[in-house]
């Protein structure tokens, strides 16, 4: 969604192909899970459902808008808030990573697994949107996962959300 605001004109497919990926295998040992970092690359199979996956953080994303969008990808990760405020009042979309709930989650919905670099705290609800705009009550945002446009979400609740989620972020210049 991000690249198609700026013309450019590639399928989620292609995207796929040539996103960073991270192969390491999931495993269990000892009762520890071993998976791939999603700081490295994509994590699991995203062509089937009946194996593991999970996903892909900020770092991958940016270096595969890069490509598209050479010198204008900007990583507003651990950025205020007020810094994806800025961009979206002057009409440029942002990528976050955030949960399909779009609220803080409990404790509970948290994991830990290792990973060739070490080991890191996860939840299966991670997910990614585009911030489209914000006012005082809510976030405006396209989600893939429905296809809605502009759906809102109350924006402390949404804030905190990102925050739990590292504060992850990349827009354009």
């Amino acid at each position: 969604m991000l690249l198609q605001f700026k013309g450019i004109k590639v399928d989620k497919m292609k995207l796929a192909k040539l996103i960073r990926k991270d192969s390491t295998p999931y495993q269990i040992k000892d009762g520890k899970v071993f998976f791939g970092n999603p700081n490295q690359g994509f994590v699991g199979d995203m062509y089937n459902i009946n194996e593991p996956g999970y996903g892909v953080y900020h770092k991958p994303i940016k270096e595969l808008a890069e490509k598209f969008l050479p010198n204008q990808v900007v990583d507003l990760t651990d950025s205020n808030f007020s810094e994806i405020e800025k961009l979206i009042s002057n009409g440029t979309p942002v990528w976050i990573i955030i949960n399909t709930r779009y609220k803080p989650l409990p404790r509970e919905e948290f994991r830990v697994w290792n990973t060739p670099q070490d080991e890191i705290t996860i939840t299966y609800r991670e997910h990614s949107v585009i911030i489209t705009g914000y006012d005082q009550k809510y976030i405006y945002f396209n989600g893939p996962l429905t296809g809605e446009k502009n759906k809102k979400a109350p924006k402390q609740e949404f804030i905190d959300a990102w925050v739990q989620m590292g504060k992850q972020a990349i827009s354009f210049i």
